[in-house]
This record gives C-alpha cells, structure tokens and sequence, in this order.
C-alpha cells in the first residue's frame, strides 16, 4: 500500500493533470446513484412509456392507476392487462386518449377523443351524468360488449360511480366512431367536433381501439372538475398498489 505522504503525492499530480476529475467524480455521485427500491411499478411503466412527454398529464394517470387498481381488487375487470386514459384536461386538438398495456408495459394507441358538444368548445370544462345533458362524464367505467348500432360498430361502457357516470347505459354513452374526429377537422378550425356526450375516435381507427379494449377493461376519462376530485369515493378508497 502506498504511505500517507505518497498517496497525497500521487492525488496531486492526478488533479493537476485532470482538473475536471473532482468535478466528474461527484457528477457521477449526485446524477447516476439512486434508490431503485423506492420506485413503484406505476412509476417506472410512466417514465419508461414517456406519457408525461406524450402530453399525459401525471395526476390523471395516478388517479387512473388508484381507481384501476380498486376495479381490480373488486373484480371487476375481467381483463386486467389493459388500462385506458382519456385526458380531458388537455384540448381535443391533442391526443389525449391513451390505451395501455400495464402488464407488459406498452403504449398501444395514443389518438384522438371527442368530448361532449356541452362540455365546452376546444376543452371539456363543464360533466354531468345527466340524460340529455350531452356532457361527458368524468370517472371510471368498464368496458362491456360491442354492438352494430347508429354509429355503426360500437362499444357499451358501463360507469361504477354514482352521481358522476351511473348512467352511462341509460344515456347510451358508448365508444363509436365519428367523422369529425380527424386531424383535417383540428387543421380547420382548430379543435375537434363534439359528440353527445360520447368518448368519440376516428374512423381510421376506432376498430382497433375497441377491439383491444372491449370486455372487461378499465376506462378512466379524466376532467378538470373540483366536485368529482373532492367526492369521488373511488379516489378515496383503501387499496394495495401494485409494487
């Protein structure tokens, strides 16, 4: 081993000759050394699918992982693999739907969704659960079966939370698709048309979607509405996250 005054011999010359060594040493120290054990699952498939730089905002998705886990605790899900996000937040001109695999942490689709003609214009500001109200309905559903109707192939989902999406199957609020959910249409006028209060998608690719999210998914359309943040009893409910 090398004596006291040698080492402290040899460390000066080294500094001298790489200045910036100190420098690199505590760089790789502070940037590259972190906690592994305190990262969630949810936090690694957000970071690693790069939703935040997709224009996902993040309390919409840990408010879709809280409730996504509560359906499942309860079992409802029959299919837990995949989780679907409308971010009502953001305006129609964006892609504000995201379809994702939680199990095998993939991004499936990520497109465009229409809100309610009595949501508001390029944003969805005002929800109800009301019949006839044409507003959309912020909350957590679950997809059930597919069917031919007026809209031509579309998607029954079914609202879990009383005064906020209840009567989604009575409003026949259901996933279809919609000529004016294009991006020629955002081109022109700068937002999306609006539907009756229907999550609306493209007719490029409204097939695809609800093929892999039909039966038994999870569906969480998010908006900024205080009374549902502060009363939904989803949101409030005890569960064990996934680690």
């Amino acid at each position: 081993m090398l004596k006291p005054a040698l080492y402290l011999i040899v460390l000066f010359i080294l500094l001298n000759i790489y200045p910036g060594a100190s420098k690199v040493s505590q760089t790789v120290r502070k940037d590259f050394y972190f906690d592994t054990g305190k990262l969630t699952s949810q936090d690694i498939l957000f970071d690693t699918l790069k939703l935040g730089k997709l224009g996902l905002g993040r309390t919409a998705y840990e408010y879709a992982m809280l409730g996504y886990n509560v359906l499942k605790a309860k079992g409802k899900l029959q299919n837990d693999k995949i989780l679907s996000i409308a971010d009502m937040s953001l305006p129609s001109s964006k892609k504000r739907l995201f379809v994702i695999d939680v199990k095998n942490y993939k991004l499936l689709f990520v497109t465009y969704v229409a809100h309610g003609k009595n949501s508001g214009l390029d944003k969805a500001l005002y929800f109800s659960n009301e019949p006839e109200s044409n507003k959309t309905s912020v909350g957590f559903y679950t997809t059930l079966n597919t069917y031919n109707g007026e809209h031509g192939y579309s998607l029954r989902i079914e609202g879990h939370e009383i005064g906020f999406n209840s009567n989604a199957l009575e409003r026949d609020i259901v996933v279809h698709s919609a000529n004016y959910v294009d991006e020629s249409v955002v081109r022109r006028q700068g937002y999306l048309g609006r539907s009756l209060g229907c999550p609306a998608l493209s007719p490029e690719i409204f097939k695809q979607v609800i093929e892999k999210i039909k039966g038994g998914t999870c569906l969480f359309i998010y908006g900024n509405d205080g009374s549902y943040i502060t009363n939904s009893k989803m949101l409030k409910q005890k569960v064990k996250m996934e680690k």
